[in-house]
């Protein structure tokens, strides 16, 4: 968030469609260079977890918690910076954008105290998803997830 440019936005909202139980130390995602994407109703994009938070466009994300597929239920902007939360859980901040699995969808990078996956946070299908705006300088933090 850029608070010399960026006003008020709508809170972007979905619903999960996919739980994802599996973390990776070695996945090689690639940052976008685009701090903000537009997003459309209907879309369905994947919510992955980080503990790096390295904003630099091309910067490589290791080590990652996959939380799950999310249809989107409004369209919106998503920027660096955003809260997520998924049912009562704050999960974490949007650190940017994965686009190796486009024109499918996006691997949105959530920043965490640590990677956590779906399982861990005990999602389920149609829980809610929300992109709230942030505050500049939010880099979030996610909860120790049950029995850690």
């Amino acid at each position: 968030m850029n608070p010399a440019e960026d006003g008020p936005k709508r809170v972007v909202r979905g619903s999960l469609v996919k739980v994802l139980v599996h973390r990776r130390t070695d996945r090689g995602m690639r940052l976008e260079e685009h701090a903000a994407r537009c997003v459309r109703r209907g879309e369905v994009h994947e919510l992955v977890t980080t503990d790096q938070w390295d904003p630099r466009p091309g910067a490589r994300i290791d080590r990652v918690g996959f939380l799950g597929f999310a249809e989107l239920l409004c369209g919106g902007v998503i920027d660096r910076g955003d809260l997520v939360r998924i049912g009562d859980t704050t999960v974490g901040t949007v650190l940017g954008f994965d686009a190796c699995h486009l024109p499918n969808h996006y691997n949105i990078l959530i920043h965490a105290a640590r990677p956590v996956s779906g399982r861990d946070l005990g999602l389920r299908p149609e829980t809610v998803v929300v992109f709230v705006q942030g505050r500049a300088g939010d880099q979030g933090t996610v909860p120790a997830p049950p029995g850690a």
